[in-house]
Parts: C-alpha cells; sequence; structure tokens
C-alpha cells in the first residue's frame, strides 16, 4: 500500500532535518585548524619533521572524511528530492497530466494568420513611412507611478508586477504614455514617431467577442510645436490612407474637439469637477442608446436630470461645415470661450480636411468623447461602415479589442486618436510641455475583419516566400542539391529543397504545389553531364533546359513575368 500524504510529509520533514545536520556537523569540522602546538615548535627538527609528517596524514584523514561527508549529503538530498517528487513537488512525475492552454485573454496565431498580419503590418508602414514616420520602441513595461492616473476610469485595467527589486512595474496599457515619457527623458522637443507592439490590459477576457488582454497596437503621433491644425489634419490623411490602403470596406471618420465637449458641458451646467466623469458616460454613446448613457449620467455621476437632457440635444447632433457654423451661432456655446475655441478649431481642420480630399470621408460628431484623460483638443475615429445588405448585428471593437453594439449602422471602431498637449509635461521636471497628436490603428480588429473575409472566400494565403524549389529526379543526388542551392542562397534567391537523401520526386513536386512554389529546379544525372538542369513552373507544370551559370538570371527573369 502506497504511503499517505501525512507519511510522506513526516518522512520529508526527517530527511530535511537530517540533511540540515550533515551540513552543520560540515560546516564545523571545517572551522577547526591544524596547527602545530607550543610543545611542537621547541622541540628538535627531528622531532618537528615527524610532527610534520602526522600533520599532513591527519590532513588527508580530514579531507578524505569532508569527501565522504559530501557524498553522504547528496545522497540524502537526492533522497528528498524523490520524496517531494513523490509529494508533487517541484520535480514531478514524467506521468503527470496537464492541460496544455493559453493563458486567459491570449491566443496563438498559426502561420496563415501571422502572414495575413504581417501582410497588414506592412502597408501600414508604408503609410506611415511616406509621411516622414520614424520608428522608436520602448519597454514592455513601465514604473507604475508613470502609467498611473493617465487614463482615466480605465487605469484599474493596469496590468501591476511583483516587486522588481525595488522598482514597482506595470506592464504598458498604449504605446502614447510610453512615448510621452520616451520625450520627456530624452529632452526631444520634436518627432514623427510610429510604434508597432502589443499591449496589456487586465480586462475580463471575452474571447468569442474579440477581447483581448494582450493585443497589438499600431501608432503614428507628431510631437512639435506647430500651427493649428495642420499636423492634425494629417493625421485624419493617414488613418483615411491606411484604411483605403487596406481596403476593408467603407468608412467614415469622426472627429469632434474635447475643448468643444468642455465648453457643451459648461454651457449645460455640468460642475467643472464633473466634467471628465460625464465625458466618460458620452464615450459609451456608439454602444449604448441614450437612455442608457442619461441613467448612468443622472443615478451614477449624480447629474441633475434638466442638465442631462440638456447634453442629450447636443450630442445627437453630427455633420459638416454648416453644422460648425450652426453650433457658432448657438447663444448658449457663443457665451462660453471654451466652446467658441473648440468650434473655430473644428472649422480650420474641415477646412484643412476637405484640401486633402476628405469631405466624404469626415464627419463632425458630438457623441464622439473617447474617454481617456489625456486628450486636450481635436478626437477622432475612424469606423467602418455596415455592408449593404448584411444581416448580422452592427458591433464596434473599442481599442482593446472588446467588442458591443454600434448605433447608425455602423461595424466597429478601426482607428481613434486625438491632440495631447499636456501629457509630455507630466514628466518633464520643470513641465516643459511638448504638444503633440496622433493616431492609433485598431489593427486587431482590422485583422478579424480580413481573416473572416479570407475564411469565406476559402482562399488559401502563402506563408512562405520561397521562389523555387530544389528537386531530384532519382538517389544519389542529394550533395548536387546542396551545390544549386548554395549558388541560388548566395545570389540572394528564396530556395529551398526535402530533407531527406532519396525523396520522391512526386512528392516533391506535390510540395511545390501545396506550399504555391512558383518554380522547381529538378536535377538529374543526363542533365548535370551536359551542365544543365529542368526549370519547371509549378503551375503551368512547364518545363525547359537552363544551364547551370544561368540559372539565377532566369529564375529572376521568370518571376518578374
Amino acid at each position: 500500500m502506497s504511503d499517505t500524504r501525512e507519511q510522506i510529509l513526516e518522512q520529508i520533514k526527517e530527511q530535511g532535518e537530517l540533511v540540515r545536520q550533515l551540513k552543520a556537523s560540515k560546516e564545523s569540522k571545517e572551522k577547526l585548524p591544524l596547527a602545530p602546538s607550543s610543545e611542537g615548535r621547541a622541540m628538535s627538527t627531528s622531532v618537528g619533521q615527524q610532527l610534520k609528517a602526522q600533520q599532513q596524514q591527519q590532513l588527508q584523514e580530514q579531507q578524505q572524511q569532508q569527501q565522504q561527508q559530501m557524498h553522504k549529503i547528496d545522497e540524502e538530498v537526492s533522497r528528498l528530492l524523490a520524496l517531494k517528487a513523490k509529494l508533487g513537488g517541484d520535480a514531478a512525475p514524467a506521468n503527470q497530466k496537464f492541460t496544455l492552454k493559453t493563458p486567459k485573454g491570449t491566443r496563438d496565431y498559426a502561420p496563415q494568420q501571422m502572414t495575413l498580419r504581417q501582410g497588414v503590418l506592412d502597408k501600414i508602414v508604408q503609410v506611415f513611412k511616406r509621411h516622414g514616420g520614424e520608428a522608436i520602441d520602448t519597454p514592455v513595461f513601465e514604473l507604475k507611478e508613470v502609467l498611473t492616473g493617465k487614463y482615466g476610469e480605465d487605469s484599474k485595467l493596469i496590468y501591476d508586477l511583483k516587486d522588481q527589486g525595488g522598482e514597482i512595474l506595470s506592464m504598458r496599457y498604449d504605446l502614447t504614455v510610453p512615448l510621452a515619457r520616451y520625450l520627456a527623458m530624452n529632452k526631444i522637443s520634436s518627432i514623427k514617431r510610429y510604434h508597432i507592439a502589443k499591449v496589456y490590459r487586465r480586462d475580463n477576457p471575452a474571447m468569442t467577442r474579440g477581447r483581448y488582454r494582450e493585443f497589438y497596437q499600431c501608432d503614428f503621433d507628431i510631437a512639435g510645436t506647430y500651427d493649428p491644425m495642420l499636423a492634425d489634419a494629417e493625421c485624419v490623411k493617414i488613418v483615411a490612407e491606411v484604411l483605403d490602403t487596406l481596403d476593408i470596406g467603407d468608412y467614415v471618420i469622426k472627429l469632434n474637439h474635447r475643448q468643444l465637449l468642455d465648453g457643451m458641458f459648461e454651457a449645460c451646467g455640468v460642475p467643472p469637477n464633473n466634467f471628465r466623469a460625464i465625458c466618460s458616460a458620452v464615450d459609451k454613446l456608439d454602444k449604448s442608446p441614450w437612455a442608457e448613457v442619461r441613467k448612468e449620467m443622472v443615478e451614477e455621476k449624480g447629474l441633475d436630470g434638466a442638465t442631462a437632457d440638456r447634453i442629450g440635444e447636443y450630442v445627437r447632433l453630427s455633420g459638416g461645415a454648416e453644422l460648425v457654423e450652426q453650433l457658432l451661432a448657438d447663444p448658449k456655446l457663443k457665451a462660453v470661450p471654451n466652446a467658441v475655441k473648440g468650434l473655430e478649431g473644428m472649422q480650420l481642420l474641415l477646412k484643412y480636411c476637405s484640401l486633402f480630399g476628405l469631405e466624404q470621408r469626415v464627419s463632425f460628431d458630438l457623441s464622439l468623447a473617447r474617454g481617456l484623460d489625456y486628450y486636450t483638443g481635436v478626437i477622432y475615429e475612424g469606423v467602418l461602415k455596415a455592408e449593404p445588405g448584411s444581416t448580422g448585428s452592427p458591433v464596434k471593437t473599442l481599442q482593446n479589442g472588446d467588442q458591443a453594439p454600434e448605433q447608425g449602422g455602423t461595424v466597429g471602431s478601426v482607428a481613434g486618436g486625438g491632440r495631447y498637449d499636456n501629457l509630455v509635461g507630466m514628466f518633464d521636471p520643470r513641465g516643459k510641455a511638448v504638444p503633440c497628436v496622433g493616431v492609433s490603428i485598431g489593427v486587431e480588429r482590422i485583422f478579424s475583419v480580413l481573416e473572416a473575409k479570407f475564411a469565406a472566400s476559402k482562399v488559401k494565403l502563402r506563408t512562405n516566400d520561397v521562389e523555387v524549389y530544389v528537386a531530384s529526379a532519382h538517389k544519389g543526388l542529394h550533395e548536387q542539391r546542396l551545390r544549386v542551392l548554395n549558388q541560388l542562397w548566395d545570389a540572394g534567391i528564396k530556395a529551398e529543397h526535402s530533407y531527406k537523401v532519396n525523396p520522391k520526386l512526386l512528392v516533391q513536386l506535390q510540395h511545390c504545389e501545396e506550399h504555391q512554389i512558383p518554380l522547381a529546379i529538378v536535377l538529374g544525372d543526363a542533365e548535370l553531364a551536359q551542365g544543365i538542369v529542368k526549370l519547371r513552373e509549378v503551375r503551368t507544370r512547364q518545363e525547359s533546359n537552363v544551364t547551370l551559370a544561368e540559372l539565377p538570371a532566369e529564375i529572376r527573369r521568370r518571376l518578374q513575368e
């Protein structure tokens, strides 16, 4: 009958005590010096030599005893580890069963998914570079104090780490606050940067609704002191170029101004210390009906019902330049300087967007609030529209991957950003401000849209870039394959072959077709004796003879056709 858990624990306790005693005994013996006595020092040279010989013998015996003691300690430690393994400790049994899964809120990506994702990111980077963007990178975690208080109500979603040698760290929540820290720390007053990396949010994961704890963000920001709305309009243009390049469907870019929102709240009678809380509630209008948002304002935020109703009259408005003119004539808003400044800024932004050819792509929307505390000026959001005839329920995907019902026939948010002029100053010892404006592309939402499209079309994405496959027609040609491969690699051509010495030709050609490799080189003894190989077009199965010397040039020519 096997030992009980209590018996094993008792044995571990006894074994541990034995190991401690053995180690203590060893250490006490090591402290005993072997020194000649005072009597020995007074003896004659002859007697002294005898004593020295005895001491050397004693030293050898002591070393042997120490080795035996160490061997015994090692044996007892091994027994202790075996007992722990029996209990299920650090050294787990080889046959232990456990569940293989990714952590909550994360997922693996197969080669097809990674090919799709990399293709999207490459296109986005090309747009960023077209506008002069430079790449940077920052640590995946920051000092907690850097992140705390920058995200309003969302600060509770920051992933905290254990104390790391006296530093309290947190996983980055987005890429904007790390940028501000980077600018302040390095005394940088102007930069156009892009940054593509993973961020982390301690949200309740809902994988079926696209909410993840680890996901990519893709940011472009312009930092520096410039004239009003020039950099802001370019960021809006970048959003449009990215969405046009990716061709994921019709979209609209909603625009608003944080100063206008604050001015609107003031005109409606919202107490100044309640602006951010009410702004956070308004931000939920894209995924909740007005009745629910009003209820939150009144019952949770403590706002007067009449004040909430006045806000409701404004936040349901949207349009273009004509709406700006209408609001500039509004007596309530005209009396509030913040509202006037915000409207004048919107007027200039819409003018620049028109010069960029974006009249049909942008919409001035007073319901757009974006809850992050650091925005100070223009805010914007790119939203996919529902496809005609779509029977699916419209949803919005938030920046953290969360999906929720969307009003007005739109499908989901795929980009967002705005101006944040005070964030860098929070980190500068002298409070020096560096005005910034930027945009974050919601690549996770874009990935999911494109994945769904490819799944519906049954199109198989190519997951490698191999241009030519080196095959052998019969046995005994693997060394010749290696020579040809080396020639192609040295010429910069992407090539591969079978890792079997004598693969079957049919299997090799089937590999080319399955992996969509465009060209294959077929080696044969007769052809090699003449210094030629057969170059095969995999799709048409047409073959032609090519000399080894001309092979790289001919492959390049075929690939360009």
